[in-house]
């Protein structure tokens, strides 16, 4: 019998690349390649999960809202990356309690909900792979929680200015997207902003914030 060819877009997740019974192998030839741009809701709160969604190009945003409106950033899913809430929801039965957006144009992987539980039954390479990306992403989840809980919000807002502006000494959002981003109210970002643009740590404009000291920004971000 010859055995199933593994596809190219395995290289993107070398675990997977690792994966050789035939089960796998199957499940992962049955995978589609998918494409979405900028914009698009990829699932939302009560939608139903269809598919194990992984990213090769790109990034999906993942929040949620609260009774109140108020949104938080959950994490964002990357090149590499698989989706843990996709995980959840096919492993329980469950629906999204979240909404995932295209931040960016991606390309990605659908593999059929049947196929994913074939894998995570009978492939010890697969079920590997999926429950090490599971582990990974709770470990980030219950962090993002202690930060929430526990956690100086003005040296939060330092962390995330500085991870946004990927380097560049400016960033195009609003006080609500860092709002979102924190799981906090834009009044109250809006104060610790003010804040450091007194102590000429930023420059505010409308919709960009110019980093001005990142050393002092940087010394705050590591409380």
């Amino acid at each position: 019998m010859t055995a199933t060819p593994k596809p190219l877009w395995t290289r993107y997740f070398p675990s997977l690349d690792q994966v050789d019974d035939p089960t796998g192998l199957g499940v992962l030839a049955d995978a589609r390649e998918i494409q979405a741009p900028e914009g698009t809701v990829v699932f939302r709160p009560g939608s139903v999960c269809e598919q194990y969604l992984l990213v090769t190009e790109g990034s999906v945003r993942v929040q949620q809202t609260s009774s109140s409106g108020r949104e938080i950033v959950l994490y964002r899913v990357q090149t590499g990356e698989s989706c843990v809430l996709t995980t959840s929801c096919l492993l329980g039965g469950n629906r999204y309690g979240a909404e995932g957006i295209c931040e960016t144009s991606i390309q990605g992987i659908a593999i059929p909900a049947p196929r994913f539980m074939e894998g995570i039954e009978s492939s010890p390479g697969f079920r590997r792979f999926v429950f090490q990306g599971y582990g990974h992403r709770i470990a980030e989840l219950m962090t993002l929680i202690d930060e929430v809980a526990f956690g100086r919000l003005n040296v939060r807002l330092a962390q995330r200015l500085l991870e946004l502006a990927h380097g560049q000494d400016a960033l195009h959002c609003t006080h609500q997207d860092l709002a979102v981003e924190l799981g906090s109210a834009r009044e109250v970002v809006s104060r610790a902003l003010k804040d450091f643009e007194r102590q000429g740590w930023v420059h505010l404009s409308r919709g960009q914030i110019d980093l001005l000291d990142r050393p002092a920004l940087e010394r705050l971000a590591k409380g």
